[in-house]
Order: structure tokens, then sequence, then C-alpha cells
């Protein structure tokens, strides 16, 4: 895959994220997928999907196998990214111990698996829950940012920090003897990002939260370009910050209130009215923005409507007028100093 289509598409609800799809429905959002491409300039190219064991212990992997069957999908024409890390096990309560709440009407439950045993556990599972003809021709350790942050102490992050080597080791093998597999690193923190990629050799980073219309650190866009100018691709995964900053109810992954947290709930609405002053849909807005940084290749979007999908590629193919990012720069939405929107600025990919 000599370049990622512009848009990789998310599969967290195939394995009931927040609702339970119904089969068809899943399997028109697959189809969707593959009448729609991906956009950019790898329409000749395979749909690039993302998918994970987490996402419902398992079950999008397996969703996602059943749908390419039944769609009759060549397996040349589909590149599946599986993020590792969890490994399905029985459910022996009411809802799943992993993330309770947010994944629906399961019938297992997941562990997580991050050590050089534990990650190739973690492939040959997804490998078969996708089952044949499929493969995964993606791996990587499935947010090694949380895994290190959940740590007891330093003595126990030293160890975490091993494990996340040895899985990474364990993927870096199997990548050489699995033809055309690619490895990544798929992370809410760039930081951990950095400290991964100076020490294993990676084919491309997806960022998930770190680069938005809202969140965009200088040194987040300077690793990003520096990961690029080495050979990294990048994918920009998260770019409404978890659905907020389009009238969601989580900012990155958590519930938010506007009692308590006004000034996020400010910038919303001030973005509101801007997008509506500009007849912008805040989507559209945030897909090119999630585009715009010198290194960005594609951005990862996620959707339950398959009807969406064909608006999103048209989002993330058309640009917006400067006059938009101006006026949002103006009104401190987006940093004024914000290098590669507006005119004469450099543009990203």
């Amino acid at each position: 895959m000599d370049q990622f289509p512009r848009v990789v598409f998310g599969s967290s609800a195939l394995g009931n994220l927040y609702e339970a799809l119904p089969d068809e429905r899943k399997l028109d959002l697959v189809r969707a997928w593959f009448d729609q491409g991906g956009g950019g300039d790898n329409e000749s190219g395979p749909v690039v999907i993302d998918t994970a064991g987490k996402y419902g212990a398992g079950l999008a992997l397996e969703q996602l196998g059943v749908c390419l069957r039944r769609l009759g999908v060549p397996p040349e024409r589909v590149a599946v990214g599986n993020k590792l890390g969890w490994y399905r096990v029985p459910l022996r309560g009411p809802e799943p111990t992993f993330e309770p709440g947010a994944w629906v009407d399961l019938e297992f439950d997941a562990q997580q698996r991050i050590s050089g045993e534990g990650i190739l556990e973690c492939w040959r599972q997804g490998v078969e829950l996708l089952g044949e003809p499929y493969r995964p021709r993606m791996m990587s350790v499935h947010d090694p940012d949380e895994y290190l942050a959940a740590a007891s102490d330093a003595a126990d992050r030293d160890r975490r920090w091993t494990d996340v080597l040895d899985a990474y080791a364990a993927l870096s093998d199997l990548r050489r003897s699995e033809p055309g597999t690619t490895l990544g690193i798929g992370s809410k923190d760039w930081r951990v990002v950095q400290q991964i990629t100076a020490r294993v050799d990676v084919d491309w980073v997806m960022l998930a939260n770190c680069v938005t219309a809202y969140t965009h650190a200088p040194e987040a866009l300077d690793f990003i370009r520096g990961l690029s100018d080495s050979g990294v691709r990048v994918i920009n995964s998260g770019v409404f910050n978890a659905g907020f900053l389009v009238g969601g109810q989580y900012f990155d992954y958590r519930r938010v209130q506007r009692d308590a947290e006004a000034q996020l709930f400010e910038w919303r609405d001030a973005f509101k009215r801007l997008c509506e002053a500009h007849a912008v849909a805040p989507a559209h807005a945030c897909i090119q923005f999630g585009l715009s940084p010198l290194g960005v290749e594609a951005v990862a979007l996620n959707t339950t409507d398959p009807d969406r999908v064909a608006q999103n590629l048209h989002f993330a193919t058309t640009p917006l007028d400067d006059a938009f990012w101006r006026e949002a720069k103006q009104l401190g939405l987006i940093s004024s100093d914000y290098p590669y929107l507006a005119a004469d600025a450099p543009v990203g990919r």
C-alpha cells in the first residue's frame, strides 16, 4: 500500500459501542465503505479498516469478517488494521469488566495481554476471529499510553515499559515472517509514541485526540512533521475529541457537564456559531483541520450511519475557504499562529 486513503474507517460500531446495531445495518455500513472507497489519492488501493480485539471483546473483528464474506470482498481490496493487546475470554458476570457501560449486548469479556507472548496470542486470536480468506495487514499495540499510565509506581511503570518493548519485539519478528504486514502504534499520548519510536522501527502511527480543532499543541505538530520526515506515516484519529466538538456528550471518552467545564462548552458554542455563519458543518471543519498538519496522511472516522460515509468522504476531500480559518483564528478558536491553514500556509499530506 503506497499511500493511505484520505479516510480510514473505524469499526467500533461493529463491536456494539454504546448500542447494538442490527446485523443488516452493520452489513450496510461495511458495504458503504467499499462503495465509497476511502477518497483522496488512493482510489485504486485497498479500503483501510481500523479494528481491535478490544472492540466488543473481538465482536468487531468477527462481524467484520462476516460482512466481508457476505459481500464477497476480494482480500486484496481490504487492509485490516488490528490494534492488539486485548484477548477475548468468557463473560462471567452480567457485563464485561474491561470497559463497563461502553459495550452493549456482549457474549464475551476481554483481558489485557501486553507482553511478548501475550501480544502474539492476541494476534492469533484476531486472525481466527476475522476468518479466512482475510488476514490483518496492519498491527499495533493498542493504547500503550494507557497501559503505562496505569502503573502504580515507578517500578511498575518500568515493568510495563518492558512489557511494551517485548510486545513490539514480538510484532517486529512477526512483521518479518508475514509478507505485506506493517507495524504501527495507536495512542492518545504522542509523548509515549515518541518514546516507542525512539526504540522501535514502525511504519505508521495513529494518534487519537492529539491534534484537533480544539487541541493542537505546537510540540505535537512538530513531532508529527518529524515522523513524516523520517518516513513514518501518520493517521489522525479522534478529530472530534470523541464526538464532543460536533455536539456529543463525551470529551476524550469522558462524559462532561456544562456547569463543571464551562470553558469547554463556551468554545463549542462559539465554534458552532462560526460554522453557522459560514454555512459549514462542524464535522466538515473538524475533519479538514485534522487533515491539515504537515505529515498527516489520513483521518480515521467512525459512524453508525451508512448514509454518513459518503458525507464524511466529501468533508475529507473538500477544503474550506481561508476566510473560515482566518475568523477562527481571530476568535481564538484555533491558535493564531497555527501554520497549516489560511492563505499562503503550507498544506498537509
